[in-house]
């Protein structure tokens, strides 16, 4: 409670000096009868006692801080925060961040450098390179596509499809179907942002003899089922993005291959895949194909 204002506590101190004053002053002087002398009674002694035990117990009162008030006079103070409460959000947090995977943590670091990132937007501009680069491969001629393509990429596969140009041979890609395409991977590394797209699809994957269209290796009827991990990459921040490695993915017990290993279709087998970072597919280990000779 506030202070109460000097006039009003001068006011009460005079109330209480007069009745006081005026006691003493008829016990003292009171009466002719009594004169100047005529003694004090008990009674007199314990009114003048309690007058000066209130008197003194008003003015203590006065010189002591006023109390918090349930109305709000009192100064506002801080809350304090109860220590479980506290430990309790903390926990939250923590356990938010723990239970947070690789994915996406790699797609929360990409988007602090572009806020829309959009891991199935992603997808669509995979799929786009992914069917772009298939009939680049085909017509053995990667420039069309050079943009897609990483220096290293573009490099390798264009002296594959050089080789195939010389030995007369052509790798047929026909009725492409994706089943599925799937985001696995994103990290940032060396200033560079990485994304692997898992893609499911068939395809009928042969080579024929340029000019007799003699089926060399493959079937030209029989689709092959296959499941490719290509891994987009860009400098950080919204780029565009180009493609860093083809890879298919093996189990590997020690040192040697699992035998329920899946077979590598054709333009893997011609194409050795080029891969830009340190990361593996989560729970596998990469194999990068080794180029073949020959058709």
């Amino acid at each position: 409670m506030p202070q109460r204002s000097g006039w009003m506590g001068g006011l009460m101190g005079g109330i209480m000096g007069f009745a006081l004053g005026g006691l003493l002053g008829s016990l003292l002087f009171g009466g002719l009868g009594g004169g100047l002398f005529g003694g004090i009674g008990l009674l007199e002694i314990l009114l003048i006692g309690g007058l000066l035990y209130f008197a003194f117990s008003y003015m203590r009162r006065r010189q002591q801080p006023a109390p918090a008030s349930a109305y709000g006079y009192a100064p506002p103070q801080e809350r304090e925060t109860p220590s479980w409460q506290s430990e309790s959000r903390h926990g939250a947090t923590a356990t938010m961040v723990a239970s947070e995977n690789d994915l996406e943590r790699g797609i929360r670091h990409i988007r602090q450098m572009e806020s829309d990132f959009d891991p199935v937007r992603l997808s669509d501009t995979a799929s786009e390179v992914f069917f772009n680069i298939q009939a680049a491969w085909m017509a053995r001629n990667m420039e069309p596509v050079r943009h897609l393509l990483t220096p290293e990429m573009y490099e390798q596969m264009q002296k594959d499809c050089d080789r195939l140009r010389m030995e007369r041979c052509v790798n047929r890609l026909e009725n492409i179907a994706v089943r599925s395409t799937e985001v696995t991977e994103a990290w940032q590394e060396n200033g560079q942002d990485f994304m692997t797209v898992r893609f499911l699809a068939s395809l009928l994957d042969y080579t024929v003899e340029e000019g007799s269209n003699r089926v060399l290796e493959g079937s030209s009827t029989t689709p092959v089922k296959f499941e490719e991990y290509w891994t987009l990459t860009r400098p950080v921040g919204p780029n565009p993005w180009k493609l860093s490695a083809i890879q298919q993915t093996v189990d590997i017990i020690g040192d040697s291959v699992d035998s329920e290993h899946v077979e590598l279709r054709h333009m893997q087998k011609q194409t050795s895949c080029i891969f830009s970072g340190n990361r593996g597919h989560a729970g596998r280990v990469r194999v990068l194909v080794a180029r073949v000779p020959g058709c």
